[in-house]
Protein backbone atom coordinates (compact mmCIF):
# COMPACT_ATOMS: atom_id res chain seq x y z
CA UNK A 1 0.00 0.00 0.00
CA UNK A 2 1.58 3.35 -1.14
CA UNK A 3 1.41 5.87 1.99
CA UNK A 4 2.55 8.50 0.35
CA UNK A 5 1.15 8.73 -3.14
CA UNK A 6 3.77 10.49 -5.01
CA UNK A 7 5.83 9.69 -8.44
CA UNK A 8 8.94 10.93 -8.07
CA UNK A 9 10.48 11.84 -12.14
CA UNK A 10 13.72 12.65 -12.80
CA UNK A 11 16.42 12.95 -15.68
CA UNK A 12 18.19 15.02 -17.69
CA UNK A 13 17.53 17.86 -20.53
CA UNK A 14 15.08 16.24 -22.95
CA UNK A 15 14.20 12.48 -21.67
CA UNK A 16 11.00 12.98 -22.02
CA UNK A 17 9.85 13.54 -18.18
CA UNK A 18 7.04 15.77 -18.79
CA UNK A 19 5.30 14.21 -21.79
CA UNK A 20 5.41 10.63 -19.40
CA UNK A 21 4.74 12.18 -16.36
CA UNK A 22 1.74 14.43 -17.59
CA UNK A 23 0.27 10.65 -18.99
CA UNK A 24 1.37 9.07 -15.86
CA UNK A 25 -0.51 11.61 -13.78
CA UNK A 26 -3.71 11.24 -16.36
CA UNK A 27 -3.79 7.70 -16.14
CA UNK A 28 -3.31 7.61 -12.10
CA UNK A 29 -6.08 10.33 -11.88
CA UNK A 30 -2.96 12.15 -9.75
CA UNK A 31 -1.81 16.00 -10.27
CA UNK A 32 1.03 16.72 -12.69
CA UNK A 33 4.00 19.02 -11.62
CA UNK A 34 6.56 20.09 -13.70
CA UNK A 35 9.35 21.73 -11.42
CA UNK A 36 11.11 22.75 -13.99
CA UNK A 37 8.60 25.35 -15.11
CA UNK A 38 9.02 26.88 -11.96
CA UNK A 39 12.59 27.47 -12.77
CA UNK A 40 12.12 28.51 -16.40
CA UNK A 41 9.41 31.21 -14.81
CA UNK A 42 11.75 32.85 -12.27
CA UNK A 43 14.82 32.47 -15.89
CA UNK A 44 12.24 34.23 -17.46
CA UNK A 45 11.72 36.96 -15.23
CA UNK A 46 15.71 37.09 -14.78
CA UNK A 47 15.84 38.10 -18.23
CA UNK A 48 12.57 40.23 -18.59
CA UNK A 49 14.28 42.55 -15.56
CA UNK A 50 17.90 42.29 -16.91
CA UNK A 51 18.73 40.22 -13.88
CA UNK A 52 22.72 39.22 -14.00
CA UNK A 53 22.35 35.41 -14.08
CA UNK A 54 25.67 35.01 -11.90
CA UNK A 55 24.43 37.11 -9.41
CA UNK A 56 23.44 34.99 -6.80
CA UNK A 57 22.29 36.95 -4.45
CA UNK A 58 20.00 38.68 -7.12
CA UNK A 59 18.71 35.75 -8.34
CA UNK A 60 17.48 34.47 -4.92
CA UNK A 61 15.74 37.91 -4.02
CA UNK A 62 14.13 37.77 -7.45
CA UNK A 63 13.16 34.05 -6.81
CA UNK A 64 11.48 34.99 -3.09
CA UNK A 65 9.46 38.12 -4.41
CA UNK A 66 7.84 36.85 -7.20
CA UNK A 67 4.43 34.47 -7.42
CA UNK A 68 5.09 31.49 -9.74
CA UNK A 69 1.87 29.43 -9.81
CA UNK A 70 1.19 25.69 -11.21
CA UNK A 71 -2.49 25.10 -12.19
CA UNK A 72 -4.58 22.68 -14.78
CA UNK A 73 -5.13 23.95 -18.30
CA UNK A 74 -7.96 21.95 -18.72
CA UNK A 75 -5.87 19.24 -21.30
CA UNK A 76 -3.91 17.22 -19.44
CA UNK A 77 -1.49 19.75 -18.60
CA UNK A 78 -0.01 22.88 -16.97
CA UNK A 79 -0.87 26.89 -17.25
CA UNK A 80 2.22 28.72 -15.30
CA UNK A 81 1.57 31.85 -13.82
CA UNK A 82 4.18 34.22 -13.17
CA UNK A 83 3.23 37.30 -11.21
CA UNK A 84 -0.38 36.39 -12.40
CA UNK A 85 -0.04 36.19 -16.19
CA UNK A 86 0.04 33.18 -18.03
CA UNK A 87 4.10 32.45 -19.40
CA UNK A 88 2.95 28.87 -20.11
CA UNK A 89 4.98 29.61 -23.95
CA UNK A 90 7.25 32.13 -23.13
CA UNK A 91 9.04 30.64 -20.89
CA UNK A 92 9.74 27.65 -23.71
CA UNK A 93 11.98 30.22 -25.34
CA UNK A 94 15.50 28.96 -26.45
CA UNK A 95 16.74 32.22 -24.39
CA UNK A 96 15.16 30.70 -21.34
CA UNK A 97 16.01 26.71 -22.26
CA UNK A 98 19.71 28.68 -22.64
CA UNK A 99 19.87 30.17 -19.30
CA UNK A 100 17.48 28.68 -17.20
CA UNK A 101 20.60 25.55 -15.70
CA UNK A 102 22.44 28.99 -14.19
CA UNK A 103 19.58 30.01 -12.65
CA UNK A 104 18.57 26.57 -11.07
CA UNK A 105 22.44 26.13 -9.74
CA UNK A 106 21.81 28.86 -7.02
CA UNK A 107 21.05 27.77 -3.50
CA UNK A 108 18.92 30.72 -2.22
CA UNK A 109 16.40 30.17 -5.77
CA UNK A 110 16.20 26.35 -5.13
CA UNK A 111 15.33 26.58 -1.58
CA UNK A 112 12.50 28.50 -2.35
CA UNK A 113 11.06 26.70 -4.90
CA UNK A 114 11.35 23.41 -3.40
CA UNK A 115 9.50 24.83 -0.30
CA UNK A 116 6.72 25.75 -3.04
CA UNK A 117 7.40 22.63 -4.33
CA UNK A 118 6.59 20.66 -1.38
CA UNK A 119 3.66 22.43 -0.67
CA UNK A 120 2.11 21.59 -3.73
CA UNK A 121 2.75 17.91 -2.80
CA UNK A 122 1.89 18.01 0.56
CA UNK A 123 -2.04 16.51 0.12
CA UNK A 124 -0.35 13.57 -2.48
CA UNK A 125 -1.94 12.25 -5.56
CA UNK A 126 1.18 13.75 -7.27
CA UNK A 127 3.27 13.06 -10.20
CA UNK A 128 5.69 15.47 -10.11
CA UNK A 129 9.13 15.56 -12.57
CA UNK A 130 12.51 17.67 -12.26
CA UNK A 131 16.22 17.28 -11.43
CA UNK A 132 15.88 16.45 -7.64
CA UNK A 133 12.83 15.32 -6.79
CA UNK A 134 13.16 11.69 -5.28
CA UNK A 135 16.87 13.15 -3.73
CA UNK A 136 15.99 16.33 -2.52
CA UNK A 137 12.35 17.50 -2.87
CA UNK A 138 10.10 14.11 -2.18
CA UNK A 139 12.98 11.34 -0.89
CA UNK A 140 10.06 9.36 0.22
CA UNK A 141 8.59 9.34 -2.99
CA UNK A 142 7.83 5.16 -2.94
CA UNK A 143 7.99 5.06 -6.45
CA UNK A 144 10.80 6.86 -8.09
CA UNK A 145 12.03 7.03 -11.74
CA UNK A 146 15.42 8.13 -12.96
CA UNK A 147 14.22 8.90 -17.21
CA UNK A 148 17.08 9.11 -19.61
CA UNK A 149 18.16 8.65 -23.13
CA UNK A 150 21.30 8.94 -25.30
CA UNK A 151 22.37 12.98 -26.15
CA UNK A 152 21.30 12.50 -29.76
CA UNK A 153 17.65 11.09 -28.92
CA UNK A 154 17.50 13.94 -26.62
CA UNK A 155 18.39 16.56 -28.96
CA UNK A 156 15.71 14.93 -31.96
CA UNK A 157 13.20 15.60 -29.71
CA UNK A 158 14.01 18.86 -28.55
CA UNK A 159 14.27 19.72 -32.74
CA UNK A 160 11.19 18.79 -33.35
CA UNK A 161 9.34 20.07 -29.84
CA UNK A 162 10.62 23.42 -31.02
CA UNK A 163 10.22 22.70 -34.39
CA UNK A 164 6.24 22.40 -34.10
CA UNK A 165 6.20 26.16 -33.03
CA UNK A 166 8.67 27.59 -35.82
CA UNK A 167 11.91 27.34 -34.20
CA UNK A 168 14.62 25.50 -36.62
CA UNK A 169 17.87 24.46 -34.58
CA UNK A 170 20.65 22.35 -36.29
CA UNK A 171 21.02 19.27 -34.50
CA UNK A 172 24.84 19.38 -33.92
CA UNK A 173 23.82 22.88 -31.81
CA UNK A 174 21.19 21.32 -30.09
CA UNK A 175 23.37 18.49 -29.22
CA UNK A 176 25.90 20.91 -27.82
CA UNK A 177 23.02 22.50 -25.84
CA UNK A 178 21.61 19.67 -24.35
CA UNK A 179 25.19 18.37 -23.07
CA UNK A 180 26.54 22.03 -22.00
CA UNK A 181 23.10 21.61 -19.67
CA UNK A 182 23.61 17.79 -18.51
CA UNK A 183 27.35 19.35 -16.95
CA UNK A 184 25.71 22.34 -15.30
CA UNK A 185 22.93 20.16 -13.91
CA UNK A 186 24.89 17.39 -12.68
CA UNK A 187 27.90 19.43 -11.16
CA UNK A 188 26.69 21.90 -9.68
CA UNK A 189 27.23 22.59 -6.07
CA UNK A 190 23.29 22.40 -4.95
CA UNK A 191 20.91 19.60 -5.82
CA UNK A 192 22.66 18.25 -8.55
CA UNK A 193 21.00 15.87 -11.07
CA UNK A 194 21.93 12.57 -9.94
CA UNK A 195 19.69 8.63 -9.45
CA UNK A 196 18.37 8.26 -6.28
CA UNK A 197 20.19 5.41 -4.71
CA UNK A 198 16.68 4.00 -4.57
CA UNK A 199 15.53 5.09 -8.06
CA UNK A 200 14.53 2.66 -11.45
CA UNK A 201 16.93 3.65 -14.16
CA UNK A 202 14.77 3.93 -18.04
CA UNK A 203 16.90 4.67 -20.66
CA UNK A 204 13.39 5.76 -22.98
CA UNK A 205 15.99 5.92 -26.57
CA UNK A 206 14.09 2.92 -27.83
CA UNK A 207 10.62 3.47 -26.32
CA UNK A 208 7.18 5.54 -27.35
CA UNK A 209 5.49 7.07 -24.36
CA UNK A 210 3.43 4.52 -23.97
CA UNK A 211 5.79 1.84 -23.42
CA UNK A 212 7.57 4.13 -20.51
CA UNK A 213 4.53 4.93 -18.81
CA UNK A 214 3.42 1.04 -19.17
CA UNK A 215 6.53 0.47 -17.00
CA UNK A 216 6.10 2.71 -14.42
CA UNK A 217 2.71 2.19 -14.34
CA UNK A 218 3.61 -1.86 -13.00
CA UNK A 219 5.91 0.01 -10.77
CA UNK A 220 3.19 1.60 -9.55
CA UNK A 221 0.85 -1.18 -9.58
CA UNK A 222 3.69 -3.37 -7.48
CA UNK A 223 4.06 -0.36 -4.71
CA UNK A 224 0.34 -0.84 -3.76
CA UNK A 225 0.28 -4.61 -3.60
CA UNK A 226 2.99 -4.42 -1.33
CA UNK A 227 1.37 -4.63 2.44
Amino acid sequence: MISNPYVAIDGPAGAGKSTVARTLANKLGFIYIDTGAMYRAVTLMALREGVDLTDQAGLTRLAQSVSVVLMPDGNGGLKVLLNGDDVSEDIRSQEVSKNVSLVAMVPGVRKRLVELQRAMASRGGVVMEGRDIGTVVLPDAPVKIFLTASSVERAKRRREELAAKGNLIDQEQMEKEILRRDQIDSTRAADPLVQAADAVAIDSTSYSVKEVVDMIMALVTAEEKRP
